[in-house]
């Protein structure tokens, strides 16, 4: 289906990344990978060639961003039948089975996508998902709980996956007033 996404990267990159962050943050833990996104932005400093999109409930629209590209790291909420709350990390040959499962709402939409890009030969040499078992899809604003107090793990799964594909965030640090 969608085999360059699926394809890892051979030791560390220095192309172009992007953090993806999806999802609808009226559904309450639908928008986890949003929150996570807002998070990354706020709290660290990116590398050149690194951007975070907030990509909403986005589709096809995302291609001229997405074309290209060394790694996609997609921040979402994923069910995979953990307890809520529980991370998931999904890479290589998992990242196709995400896919046609359909763990979440906006996979549909972000699989035209991708898949679009490797018919046009232009799909992320590396894609990765890290997500969070979502409690409610309820509609509501902000996050439940569970979810919430996962948002820090997820920021820092990130932060690791980019420094193993070579691309290291600094976290910003608070101004200290004297």
């Amino acid at each position: 289906m969608v085999n360059g996404a699926a394809k890892s990267a051979a030791g560390p990159t220095h192309g172009r990344a992007v953090v993806l962050g999806i999802g609808n943050i009226l559904l309450s833990d639908e928008g986890v990978g949003v929150r996570a996104v807002e998070a990354l932005r706020a709290g660290y400093e990116l590398p050149p060639g690194l951007s975070l999109i907030d990509g909403g409930t986005s589709a096809m629209e995302l291609l001229d961003d997405l074309e290209g590209l060394d790694l996609l790291i997609v921040l979402d909420a994923v069910r995979a039948g953990n307890a809520p709350g529980a991370l998931v990390h999904l890479s290589g040959e998992e990242v196709p089975v995400f896919f046609r499962a359909r763990l979440s709402p906006h996979q549909i939409g972000l699989a035209e996508v991708l898949a679009t890009l490797d018919l046009l030969g232009r799909a992320p040499r590396a894609t990765v998902v890290l997500g969070v078992e979502p409690a409610s899809l309820a509609t509501q604003l902000g996050l439940t709980e569970a979810v919430a107090a996962r948002v820090p793990e997820l920021v820092q799964a990130t932060v690791r996956e980019l420094a193993a594909y070579g691309l290291a965030v600094q976290a910003r640090t608070a101004d200290v007033v004297h």
